[in-house]
């Protein structure tokens, strides 16, 4: 049953807690909601009867209400899909003049005109006319009629869409959301733990102080930074790289070397021919962009362990990834010109082992059992493989005690055939974390990227068994066009990536995105709205209750109590919140020393004088903290240090689990 409230009664309804805006509630006022609720909570956008809402979704041939005019006026946002009488009373009606109706298949969007956005299933639909004042944000590709328009009015806003978004909510208005943005309504809750791959010869002239704001503004607290590029020395490249992490940590991001064993660097390949992996048909493996070494060569792994060490030890490096270090390929023993390992230390391992040379069983050798034998051999020499690099980076960590290390691993589990395809088993390289101190990043693997963003629970669900760390793990998400047919754009982008980043966000304590630069303009706005985790959330006479298992900031403006006590760690715009339920209200005074940016795990904070704050958190990594003033003195647990600048106003604090006071100038 649709529910009407009065006037008055909404306007009351509509009056946010000091300090804040007003949680935008949403209702769909129909029994059917179709792909509504996927789409507008995938930005932290909360259901609520049509008594608490403030976001209405009507759907086609929804009946009048007469006060629908001043409920926008007064704070609403209208959504209305299709045709109706409360349509046709803002001006959205089917053109007098049309005879025919338009048949609708591609889009063309403002807020990526280039970008091709194709329906899978065409549609035949009326043209309609918009009012003068509504802004139109998409057309039919070829007839230019009007699909996507809306206007703002009052403290409110009236969105129109020709046809309904599809029943997962992004099939056929990828930027629609952005339009709700566009309208002045925008997301309560931001996250800003995101992690970004990032490599540098897509940003080679780029003004790196602007990039670093832009991506911690998109919710990036990490940059894992292609570092095969800068293995070998050279003055130019490291002297960019040395720019690069400098503004990253001035503006509160941290920096992973991003290694992609056994590929070394195009220097490496070329100087040791003979060290290089082959491939079954006895070729050079240079697969794709790879160019692969034999890892298992002693000789090969001591000088690339060299070379490594020297790599993190020319750079303020926060941690190592060490990605994708297994074998090739997706096609398995199918495509022997790919498979790899077939050099001839493996061999002769896998000969001495398993009583024949494994490269026959591309030729006469042809039976399962033979088969079989050399991929779970295969299998465990990646395991291996894995556990002797992770040890080096420890070692490398006596130095660095604050250096964290990340395992970028293909998921396998739910595509288990990339077990047998390219070498990788978690179930052999879970337990590792026992022992060894690393995040364990499981890559989505390019055979399921067709699949619908909710497949991100199952995943996790699949995962969790395997390990007593289950805080440990963390989902790597591929922003690529994909290979499958998909709709309605190659890439995920809009809509489809809020709902893929939410689902991760979700699923698993941390997110990363493959990569920084993939990530289309119109989606950076909203990107840190979709990875907020939030339980939930509620308006309590002047306070707002929150409850979030990883914490999650707030927009907000002006100082504000956290759990009745004033609260330091807070910008212009945004509160940051620990994980678990904490309420937020208005404060009366305002702060002379605050955190504006912290990438840590908070648990607590609080003032201890007019210059001095004080904050516990955790950190696999060193963690940056920005103040609004330059911090002059630091105690941790208890003891004084000198602060270990990281930019004008932001300074490193400790790796670990530390209590730690800040004062300032």
């Amino acid at each position: 049953m649709r529910l009407l409230i009065s006037i008055a009664c909404f306007a009351l309804l509509l009056t946010p807690a000091a300090g804040a805006a007003s949680l935008p509630y949403y209702c769909v006022m129909s029994d059917d909601q179709g792909g509504w609720p996927l789409l507008l909570e995938s930005v932290g956008f909360m259901p609520r009867t049509a008594a608490n809402a403030r976001i209405f979704v009507l759907r086609s041939g929804a009946p009048a209400a007469a006060d629908w005019a001043t409920r926008v006026e007064s704070g609403a946002y209208l959504i209305l899909e299709g045709e109706s009488t409360t349509a046709e009373s803002f001006g959205f009606r089917r053109a007098k003049d049309a005879k025919d109706n338009v048949r609708v298949s591609s889009l063309v969007d403002m807020h990526l005109p280039k970008l091709p956005i194709v329906w899978e299933k065409g549609l035949d639909l009326p043209r309609y006319e918009v009012p003068g004042n509504a802004k139109v944000f998409a057309k039919e590709r070829w007839t230019g009629a009007p699909m996507l328009a809306g206007f703002q009015r009052g403290s409110g806003g009236v969105l129109w869409l020709a046809a309904p978004p599809g029943e997962r909510g992004y099939e056929r208005f990828p930027y629609l959301l952005q339009a709700l943005a566009d309208l002045g309504l925008e997301p309560p809750f931001r996250s800003t733990r995101l992690w970004a791959f990032f490599d540098s010869s897509y940003r080679s002239r780029v003004d790196l102080d602007y990039f670093a704001v832009r991506w911690r503004k998109a919710g990036i607290s990490a940059l894992h930074v292609a570092a095969w590029h800068f293995y070998d020395a050279d003055p130019e490249r490291d002297a960019y790289l040395k720019r690069l992490i400098a503004a990253c940590h001035a503006n509160g991001i941290l920096i992973y070397a991003w290694l992609e064993l056994p590929h070394v660097s195009e220097k490496f390949w070329e100087d040791h021919p003979d060290w290089r992996e082959k491939t079954a048909v006895l070729q050079d493996a240079q697969l794709d962009w790879r160019k692969l070494m034999n890892l298992t060569n002693r000789d090969c792994f001591r000088a690339v362990v060299k070379g490594v060490k020297d790599l993190v030890g020319r750079f303020d490096w926060d941690g190592v990834n060490l990605a994708e270090l297994y074998f090739e390929s997706l096609e398995g023993m199918s495509n022997p010109s790919r498979f790899t390992p077939m050099n001839d230390d493996v061999r002769s391992q896998f000969r001495r082992a398993g009583g024949f040379d494994p490269i026959e069983l591309f030729h006469d050798r042809k039976d399962a059992p033979s088969q079989r034998a050399f991929l779970d051999f295969r299998a465990k020499l990646a395991r291996d493989t894995q556990q002797e690099w992770l040890a080096e980076i420890e070692k490398m960590r006596l130095a660095r005690n604050y250096l964290d290390i990340v395992l970028t691993h293909v998921d396998d589990r739910l595509d288990t055939t990339m077990r047998d395809a390219i070498g990788a088993d978690s179930a052999q390289v879970l337990p590792l974390m026992e022992h060894q101190n690393f995040t364990f990043l499981v890559e989505d693997p390019a055979t399921v990227w067709n699949m619908p963003p909710q497949r991100y629970t199952e995943i996790a669900r699949r995962y969790r068994p395997l390990t007593t760390e289950p805080q440990r793990l963390a989902i790597d998400l591929n922003i690529v066009e994909r290979y499958q047919n998909v709709y309605p754009t190659k890439q995920q982008t809009g809509a489809e990536l809020f709902e893929v980043v939410h689902s991760a966000a979700g699923a698993f304590a941390r997110v990363a995105l493959y990569f920084e630069n993939s990530i289309l303009s119109p989606d950076l706005a909203l990107l840190p709205a979709s990875a907020a985790a939030i339980t939930r959330a509620e308006t309590l006479g002047p306070k707002l209750e929150v409850d979030s298992p990883r914490g999650v900031a707030v927009r907000w403006s002006g100082p504000a109590l956290v759990d009745g006590e004033p609260w330091p760690v807070l910008s212009n715009s945004l509160v940051f919140l620990p994980s678990g339920t904490h309420t937020i209200e208005a404060g009366t005074q305002n702060l002379s020393l605050r955190l504006t940016d912290f990438n840590g795990e908070l648990t607590s904070a609080q003032v201890i004088d007019a210059l001095g704050v004080e904050i516990s958190y955790t950190s696999s990594s060193r963690a940056l903290a920005v103040m609004n003033r330059k911090p002059v003195r630091l105690e941790v647990d208890g003891s004084e240090c000198a602060p270990d600048a990281a930019g004008t106003t932001a300074i490193f604090l400790p790796r670990g689990q530390h209590i730690v006071t800040i004062h300032a100038e």
